[in-house]
C-alpha cells in the first residue's frame, strides 16, 4: 500500500500529462499556475489598505489562507499525492468559511442566530464536520466547494437589487464572466480530458486557477464593499480602479470615504 504522502497516491489525477516537463514535477503547468494565489493576496492587501486599516483581521486572515491555498495546490499537482489533495481542498475550505464567518451579512443569518459570535460557532462547526466528511470521498469535495459559488452568486444578486451605483453591477458582471470561464475551463479538463490529449492541449486546469484568480480579484472588493455598507455604516465606499480608471486593463479594489456624521 502506498504511502499517503507518495508521489501519484492521490484519487484524481488531472488531464496534463505527468512528469512530461520535468522528473519532479508531475503536472508542470498545473503547478507553476499557482503564481496567480500568490499574486492576489498580497495585492488584495495593498490597494484595498483604506478597509485594512478599519478592520484588519478579516483581510489578513482571509489573504494569508488564500496563500495558503496556492501552496497546497502547488504541492498536490507537484506531488499528486494523497496529502497534497486533502490539504488543497481541504484550505479552499477553511477559506470559504472564514470569509463566510466574517463577511457573511447579518440580514441572511439564520432566525436561531442572534449574533456573529453565535455565526462564528455555527461556521466552525459546519466546517469541522465537512472537514471529516472529506476523508470520506476526496474526489467529490472539488464538486462541493464548487458547489458553494452558486450561493455567492445568490448572495450577489441579492444585493445588486438593493444596489444603484453602476460600477458595482459592472464589477459584479465581470467577477460573473471570469468565473464561467474558470468553471468552464475546469469542466472541459475533468470531462472532455481525451479531446484535450487528442489534440495535445491538456491544459485546462492550469487555466481554471488563473481565472478563479482573476474572478477572486473582483469579488473580494465587491465582498468588502457590502460588508462596509454593513458592519461600517459611518463610511461610504467607493470602487476603484488601478492604476487608474481610465486604463483599459484595471485591477478594483475600495475606497473609503471620509468619515461622516450619522442623523
Amino acid at each position: 500500500m502506498p504511502s499517503i504522502f507518495s508521489y501519484q497516491s492521490a484519487d484524481v489525477d488531472w488531464c496534463e500529462t505527468n512528469f512530461e516537463r520535468s522528473k519532479f514535477i508531475a503536472e508542470y503547468y498545473n503547478t507553476i499556475s499557482n503564481v496567480a494565489f500568490f499574486v492576489l493576496a498580497p495585492v488584495l492587501l495593498y490597494l484595498n489598505r483604506q478597509y485594512r486599516q478599519q478592520r484588519p483581521v478579516p483581510l489578513y486572515i482571509v489573504s494569508a489562507l488564500l496563500l495558503c491555498v496556492g501552496i497546497f495546490s502547488t504541492y498536490f499537482h507537484m506531488t499528486l499525492s494523497y496529502v497534497g489533495q486533502l490539504l488543497d481542498e481541504l484550505s479552499i475550505l477553511w477559506t470559504l468559511a472564514v470569509a463566510y464567518s466574517f463577511w457573511y451579512p447579518k440580514i441572511y443569518f439564520p432566525r436561531c442566530i442572534k449574533s456573529r459570535k453565535q455565526f462564528f460557532w455555527l461556521s466552525g462547526v459546519t466546517t469541522v464536520i465537512s472537514t471529516l466528511l472529506s476523508f470520506i470521498k476526496p474526489s467529490v469535495n472539488a464538486y462541493a466547494l464548487n458547489g458553494i459559488a452558486f450561493h455567492l452568486l445568490y448572495l450577489v444578486w441579492r444585493e445588486l437589487k438593493k444596489c444603484d451605483d453602476k460600477r458595482v453591477h459592472r464589477m459584479a458582471a465581470v467577477m460573473v464572466i471570469w468565473w464561467l470561464l474558470a468553471i468552464t475551463s475546469w469542466i472541459s479538463d475533468r470531462w472532455l480530458c481525451g479531446l484535450w490529449q487528442a489534440i495535445n492541449f491538456p491544459y485546462f486546469h492550469s487555466f481554471w486557477h488563473v481565472l478563479i484568480a482573476m474572478s477572486l480579484l473582483y469579488c473580494c472588493p465587491l465582498v468588502i464593499y457590502f460588508d462596509v455598507i454593513y458592519e461600517m455604516p459611518s463610511f461610504k465606499p467607493k470602487l476603484e480602479y488601478w492604476p487608474s480608471n481610465s486604463w483599459p486593463v484595471v485591477v478594483p479594489y475600495v475606497a473609503l470615504e471620509e468619515p461622516h456624521k450619522q442623523c
